[in-house]
């Protein structure tokens, strides 16, 4: 399965978790087929890291289209939550930094502290999917080439984020499921192959936002 396989089961479970907002202004069952999309992206972000020419200019890339699509996100977002926070693209770039800021430090236990510490800014700063979502990102990088520790990881995340809501919240069956649905990623990523495949870097970036606008009209028009 290559990267543009990949990329494309993302953006299709995305636009699934998205029309499920869209269409009833709450969390439904698109949501549980949208969990499959977060994980994948983040994959992504810790592959784009090996390949990338510049990482820098990686980091911009990803800090432009998170401010391009702040606006877009929340009109989407109106649709079903009045709390602010930030699109996704500025956890992808708090997870870049946070793999370049620990590949950077000679002391691996001042790296993970720093990892660490971006994990809270990402809370701090609301960002989509917050400490999870940099976590995530990290995992699959640190253990890119040890896959059986990259999904026993990746699993224990899991477990740390729902098992806490799965016992004091009372909501056993949405967050079980919850938990269940973010299990499914790593099929497809378990089945990666290392290989390419066409390049759809910016149809990606250009579909976030694009799409959010979109779903957000449907939302007005037909809702």
């Amino acid at each position: 399965m290559s990267n543009f396989i990949l990329k494309i089961i993302a953006m299709v479970t995305m636009f699934c978790d998205h029309l499920g907002y869209a269409l009833y202004s709450k969390f439904s069952y698109f949501n549980y087929i949208g969990r499959i999309a977060f994980p994948i992206f983040a994959f992504g972000i810790s592959e784009g890291y090996a390949h990338t020419k510049s990482k820098k200019n990686y980091c911009i890339r990803l800090l432009m289209f998170g401010i391009v699509s702040q606006v877009p996100f929340m009109w989407f977002c109106s649709m079903f939550k009045s709390d602010f926070s930030l699109n996704i693209f500025f956890t992808l770039l708090i997870g870049l930094i946070a793999i370049i800021g620990y590949e950077q430090c000679k002391n691996k236990a001042i790296g993970l502290l720093l990892v660490v510490c971006l994990a809270i800014s990402a809370d701090f700063f609301k960002t989509d999917y917050g400490y999870f979502g940099v976590l995530m990102i990290f995992i699959f990088h640190i253990f890119k080439e040890q896959k059986w520790k990259m999904n026993l990881s990746y699993i224990l995340l899991c477990v740390i984020r729902y098992l806490p809501l799965i016992i004091t919240t009372g909501i056993y069956l949405e967050y079980t499921l919850l938990f269940i649905w973010y299990l499914v990623p790593l099929i497809f990523i378990n089945l990666y192959n290392g290989k390419k495949g066409l390049d759809t870097k910016y149809v990606l970036y250009g579909f976030y936002p694009v799409h959010l606008v979109l779903l957000y009209l449907f939302n007005i028009v037909f809702i």
